[in-house]
């Protein structure tokens, strides 16, 4: 999860919205990518869809069984579901976004019964400084 604030960071810089994702894959990280969908030009350019095409690109394959994405917010319904088409084993979260939330907060789409694959979700890890992150950055916006 740091590598994942440090993204946010970096695209807090980039003046994006400080999201950072890292997908890992038997302890090693494959991709590590930052929220850009402004600098992009890019609606799908949030930090976990950079991040699983990264670790695709770089495994060779579109399923990324086995692996663990992490990320700073929880996903929303675009994200989430790119989890599952992934095959990803497992999703650590940060913060809830009760707004956009699509893995546990609004929607549930990584444990939805109905899908043909499910991922285990962790949330609430480093949540505190996910959240720190997004508060400064849209405080600042704001002023």
């Amino acid at each position: 999860m740091d590598r994942a604030l440090d993204e946010a960071r970096r695209a807090e810089r980039m003046g994006e919205v400080p999201v950072g994702a890292v997908v890992a894959l038997d302890g090693h990280v494959v991709a590590a990518e930052a929220n850009a969908p402004i600098s992009a030009n890019d609606p799908t350019a949030h930090a976990e869809i950079r991040a699983l095409r990264a670790a695709a690109a770089r495994l060779g394959n579109y399923r990324l069984t086995g692996a663990t994405l992490y990320v700073t917010l929880e996903p929303c319904a675009m994200c989430a579901a790119a989890l599952v088409h992934a095959r990803v084993r497992r999703l650590v979260f940060g913060c809830d976004d009760p707004r956009t939330g699509a893995a546990g907060s609004l929607y549930d789409i990584p444990r939805d019964g109905r899908l043909n694959h499910r991922v285990e979700v962790a949330s609430g890890v480093r949540g505190e400084e996910s959240s720190a992150l997004l508060r400064r950055f849209f405080r600042n916006r704001r002023e």
